[in-house]
């Protein structure tokens, strides 16, 4: 439930830019999945939107834009849905760590809100023992508590740190929660199991389908199958970017890439191509591949020692079936040894990685290869295996064998590393190789040649886990690597008039070739179906009904959070100093450097929608004004729009955003046919906060509701007046007159 923000490592995790959008969708969640009995953690609290130095950044952020921006999606899902639990985020908020925060935990979330569910910590999150126990953070994670031990517990007990009656009441809010989950029962536990299901593959591809956002269309979608006699098929499309890298990454049953989607479905009456163009690897693959262990099985020995010096005799040994160990969170090792051979396949200067959690020797024969002397800098990276590490080249004959022997040894730090001191005093390593031939392929000119002699040219570029993944951030807005993804993309237009671009990422792009292409499609990480739902759209299966929940800028430099990230490091700050102006609240005011506004997306058909009636001019304390609204499909094909209200004041206050998202509605209709739409507007969708009073505020005068189809699209705008300035909340009393109560 973080917000988006342009650099986000996690941006593919979170719903949307808007508060109110991403309130209420994981609002809607939650209820169907503990409709289920599943209950439901919503995460991070709060104001966690980025990766770098996550668990010692202090987020300075003023309380107007904490209330509108950052808090308000947690507020929409705590009303309205009641999680079992939430979930603190490792950062502080101005000053204080969220686990151990008073203000966030007691006063916010408990008292002002009404809500009685479990708190707990991020894996690693807890920064106290006292502190975090008054604050109300009820469990620290994982278990059992690294920090908060018995003993240390009994210890603030005794020096009066904490009471017994605040361990009661986190006591009490603990077994409320295991009695909801029923983990008293004496019913066996079932086995853990892979449940694939024809439904649910149906449902996964439908939702694939259903969310991709068509930007641009000059007439070449849907594909017309008749006029094709040859598609070049060129980038990542024999890929399926299920989803993003870090602890969101799931093994699915399956995978269907684009290429094998498209071949299957159009392969009997058009000659479909195919060429990678580019390499976007930033890491090298783990060494698998003609390793032997010292008795001759596949893989390596790996050895285990109850020391730091691994030349004493082994506690232990076991096969390893790659050149990666495995994490030994709950071993006393200190040192381990990977020992075997590398069978060369092919002769050249071969690249290898290295990336060990400690002081880490390979050898290959007699040659000492690496020698990392120091501790890992970041162990988060090593975790997620999103850097390549210490990088190196060795030249081997093919059919001759290597001896391997990798020493790695527990690190005496791993520094400021927070959730990450789980990996303090465990030695880790592993070893990246990928053959000369394999990096050093020129596969542009193979594209070219492809997409020169056909027909059309279907693009696939994206983001891969290892670039768009928990535990960075990224580096910018382009394709990644070196520009390679873009380069190819130019040089097709180039050579072929007819190139569509379809873009798997989880936030926008920069598209320095958009005007030289036909159409593009954002594709997102649609999971295990993601070939099949992006075949759909091409083809007219499906009309696709995405819209973006994020504006797209035209640069990084367009987008307003750019100049306040990754903030002073050196001090442990950044400055959320874009304040409210964020997503389409900054572009209203600064049009210039949009590209695509929130909201947009384009369809196989067209709509027309007005407003037939409005119940009321005016908003009264506690009520609402509701709208009838016409929505028509006046083209050919079936199709879904997106009926979306924005509230905007006619006289906006500069330190105000001019408008934002107040409700919104999918119809699906067929063609020439419409329907009536009813939708509301009330207080808690349209107030500000007003810091100075501590509340909610809807201010006296003329306001605007507008219907749109983006936040740059507008179709109609309704009028109505607040006739005197009421307050409400923290905990939703009214006042009608100046004060809050």
């Amino acid at each position: 439930m973080s917000k988006f923000r342009i650099f986000g490592g996690r941006n593919f995790e979170s719903f949307s830019e808007d508060p109110f959008l991403t309130g209420k969708v994981a609002a809607a969640y939650i209820i169907g999945l503990q409709e289920k009995g599943i209950g439901a953690t919503i995460k991070h609290f709060a104001a966690n939107e980025q990766e770098t130095k996550r668990a010692t950044i202090d987020v300075k952020v003023g309380e107007k834009a904490l209330r509108e921006i950052y808090l308000k999606p947690f507020e929409i899902a705590i009303k309205e849905a009641d999680p079992w639990a939430v979930m603190t985020s490792y950062n502080k908020v101005n000053g204080t760590h969220t686990d151990s925060n008073n203000w966030l935990l007691s006063t916010v979330l408990r008292e002002q809100w009404g809500w009685n569910g479990l708190v707990m910590s991020d894996w690693g999150g807890t920064n106290s023992v006292a502190g975090s126990i008054n604050a109300g953070m009820n469990l620290e994670m994982p278990g059992p508590g690294r920090l908060r031990s018995v003993d240390a517990v009994k210890s603030c007990l005794e020096n009066g740190s904490i009471l017994e009656s605040t361990i009661d009441n986190h006591i009490t809010t603990i077994l409320k929660f295991l009695a909801k989950a029923n983990a008293s029962s004496k019913q066996q536990t079932r086995q853990e199991r892979s449940v694939d299901r024809p439904e649910h593959r149906r449902l996964i591809r439908e939702a694939g389908g259903q969310g991709i956002v068509l930007l641009k269309n000059q007439n070449v979608l849907p594909l017309n199958i008749a006029n094709l006699k040859t598609v070049a098929v060129l980038g990542l499309a024999d890929m399926c970017l299920a989803h993003g890298g870090g602890s969101a990454t799931v093994n699915p049953h399956y995978k269907i890439t684009p290429l094998e989607a498209l071949r299957r479905e159009l392969g009997d009456v058009v000659e479909v191509s195919y060429s990678e163009g580019t390499q976007i690897r930033r890491v090298l693959p783990v060494m698998a591949e003609g390793l032997h262990d010292l008795d001759g099985k596949q893989g390596l020995t790996l050895s285990r020692f109850t020391s730091r010096d691994v030349k004493q005799e082994p506690s232990s040994h076991s096969n390893c079936a790659t050149a990666a160990t495995p994490l030994m969170l709950r071993d006393p090792s200190l040192a381990m040894s990977l020992e075997g051979t590398y069978t060369a396949r092919e002769t050249g200067s071969h690249y290898l990685s290295l990336q060990s959690l400690g002081p880490t020797k390979v050898y290959l024969d007699d040659d000492l290869v690496f020698d990392v002397q120091e501790s890992c800098d970041d162990a988060l990276a090593y975790l997620m295996r999103s850097r390549p590490g210490v990088l190196g080249r060795y030249n081997f004959v093919q059919g001759q064998k290597y001896r391997i022997r990798c020493e790695s040894k527990a690190p005496s730090s791993l520094g400021s590393q927070g959730p990450l001191a789980l990996l303090a005093g465990k030695p880790g390593m592993w070893i990246g190789f990928l053959t000369q031939q394999v990096v050093e392929q020129d596969l542009l000119c193979d594209a070219i040649t492809k997409a020169e002699h056909a027909d059309l040219a279907l693009i696939f570029v994206g983001r891969t886990a290892e670039w768009e993944s928990e535990g960075q951030d990224m580096d910018d807005m382009k394709l990644p690597a070196n520009g390679s993804q873009d380069r190819l993309i130019e040089a097709v237009c180039a050579v072929n008039p007819s190139v569509v671009v379809i873009n798997s990422t989880g936030g926008p792009i920069e598209m320095p070739w958009l005007n030289k292409v036909k159409a593009v499609i954002q594709v997102w990480f649609g999971g295990q179906e993601s070939g099949n739902s992006i075949v759909d759209v091409l083809l007219g299966t499906v009309n696709p009904g995405g819209k973006l929940p994020m504006s797209f800028p035209k640069t990084l430099q367009d987008s307003p959070s750019y100049a306040n990230f990754p903030g002073d490091l050196s001090k442990l700050e950044v400055d959320y100093g874009e304040d409210v102006f964020t997503g389409y609240r900054y572009f209203d005011k600064s049009p210039l450097g949009l590209q695509f506004p929130f909201g947009f997306g384009l369809s196989y058909t067209t709509f027309e929608m007005d407003v037939i009636d409005v119940d009321s001019a005016s908003l009264v304390p506690e009520g609402k004004i509701t709208l009838q609204i016409r929505v028509r499909n006046t083209g050919s094909r079936y199709g879904s729009e997106v009926v979306q209200l924005y509230v905007q004041k006619t006289r906006c206050p500069k330190e105000e955003a001019l408008k934002q998202l107040s409700a919104f509605k999918k119809v699906n209709l067929k063609p020439n046919e419409q329907r009536a739409v009813e939708m509301s507007i009330d207080q808690g969708s349209a107030a500000r906060w007003d810091s100075s009073e501590g509340c909610w505020s809807m201010d006296k005068g003329l306001y605007e509701i507008v219907l749109a189809t983006s936040s740059a699209h507008t179709s109609a705008v309704i009028n109505f007046t607040v006739k005197e300035t009421y307050r409400f909340g923290p905990g939703n009393r009214i006042n009608a007159r100046h004060s809050c109560l």
